[in-house]
């Protein structure tokens, strides 16, 4: 059957393949394939330049070209070289000695290709590459973008009273608007969390010694410029001591941060999803959309339960990526490569998630009304405000009095706070101060945003 998206097994490449699709560049074969020919052709330039091989300009242009010009064909003959070689990196290897060929350089110097390296220092410099492009022009963008709108409906609603629920009970009043800030504050801190962590490669051939740079070129000192071609040429950070294999640490440790914001953003959807339940909240309709298949008159608040799902299966993911890669039997073995070619799944899914959540913010319409009311028929959440200024005017047991007030009642209203206002041993400038407090005022303070 032929792949489209209507018969991919993933929903990533199939229902979701429009939002998904731009992950391709980094995340699909043809685009690991890519980032390993980048690799290659910058390690081989790279000699070149520090004078370690000499190169004829035909083959620096060749190799300019092929980078820059790089395109589905070229995957589609490395995959073709494949099916001889049985090895996706040696096929590369092959793949760039036949387009230098084609140029006309003399085949002893295509030797030049892949010198002294093993497939790990490839594809332990490529993916952590490629994984770097895409969470910063992929992921941090659609992030830092979804807090900043989160971030605005705060301002929006700076002054709207809320009602709190702590243990799901009316609690002290806050405002719509701090309560955004809370997730703002969160998803910031998280994102700086992410950013401290370096993106690390692996770079020192077979098992990490530099044996066959070495055993060619011992006057040369192999991990200075190794580091060199690392940092200067891909933008990563090599990691000194290594196996055959990078560490994957950092990368493990990157997975556990995004997993922590995508569980920010699961908190936020719930709580989201919760307010629109209650009313809060109501949603844009769109002429021709069905909430219900049988129930004409529901508007359903897919895009947060979309993203809530959508999250917890990334998590999963990232969650058995954070745990796995870092352990490898001695020098190597094979099961971090299989797990590796995941890796753009969880982010596909999280790409997915904050886009059905901008998508979900970009429905809701506020309900004055319905916050109101509900701030209204809590006249109880006042006590708290009353008994703290009956301990300042050295009231006797103020908590115990309000408790015995408003503990189990069904019903406290305004009425019911006033009367027994009126009915306190205290000053009559402090019976107005505390006829001041309302639901809909005694909302505290915070700082501006």
């Amino acid at each position: 059957m032929q792949l489209t998206t209507l018969t991919a097994i993933s929903p990533v490449d199939g229902r979701y393949r429009k939002t998904t699709e731009r992950l391709s560049g980094y995340f699909s074969e043809a685009a690991l394939i890519k980032y390993r020919v980048v690799v290659e052709v910058q390690y081989l330039l790279f000699l070149a330049e520090k004078r370690v091989i000499r190169l004829p300009a035909k083959a620096v242009a060749a190799l300019h070209q092929l980078e820059e010009t790089f395109s589905i064909t070229e995957a589609q003959r490395v995959k073709e070289l494949e099916k001889t070689t049985a090895h996706d990196v040696k096929a590369v290897e092959y793949l760039i000695k036949e387009h230098l060929l084609r140029a006309g350089v003399p085949e002893k110097d295509t030797e030049w290709v892949h010198f002294g390296l093993t497939s790990q220092d490839v594809n332990n410099t490529a993916i952590p590459l490629l994984w770097k492009e895409a969470i910063e022009l992929e992921y941090l963008p659609a992030v830092l973008n979804l807090n900043t709108e989160i971030k605005l409906l705060a301002q929006q609603w700076k002054g709207i009273p809320l009602l709190a629920r702590t243990h799901g009970q009316p609690a002290s009043p806050t405002t719509l608007g701090k309560e955004l800030m809370v997730f703002v504050e969160r998803i910031q801190n998280a994102v700086e969390l992410l950013l401290h962590i370096p993106f690390t490669a692996k770079f020192g051939g077979a098992t990490g010694n530099f044996n066959a740079h070495h055993a060619a070129f011992p006057k040369h000192d192999w991990p200075k410029l190794a580091d060199a071609f690392v940092k200067d040429k891909l933008g990563l950070e090599r990691c000194r001591f290594t196996t055959q294999i990078e560490h994957y640490d950092n990368l493990a440790a990157q997975c556990d941060a995004i997993k922590r914001i995508n569980n920010i953003l699961i908190d936020f959807c719930r709580d989201v999803w919760t307010y629109i339940s209650v009313e809060y909240f109501g949603q844009k309709t769109k002429a021709g959309e069905v909430g219900s298949s049988a129930m004409p008159h529901k508007v359903n608040p897919i895009d947060f339960e979309n993203a809530e799902g959508n999250l917890g299966v990334a998590n999963a993911l990232l969650e058995h990526l954070s745990s796995k890669l870092p352990i490898s039997r001695l020098q190597r073995d094979l099961t971090d490569s299989t797990v590796l070619r995941n890796l753009g799944v969880p982010f596909a899914h999280t790409v997915l998630a904050v886009s059905s959540i901008e998508k979900g913010l970009g429905k809701l319409v506020l309900n004055e009304n319905k916050l109101w009311d509900d701030l209204e028929a809590n006249w109880a959440v006042v006590s708290e405000a009353i008994q703290t200024v009956l301990r300042r005017e050295g009231y006797p047991k103020p908590y115990e009095a309000l408790k015995k007030l408003t503990r189990g009642k069904q019903k406290i209203t305004k009425a019911t706070i006033h009367k027994f206002i009126d009915g306190l041993d205290v000053s009559a400038a402090a019976k107005k101060e505390l006829k001041r407090f309302s639901p809909h005022n005694y909302v505290g303070m915070h700082p501006d945003f």
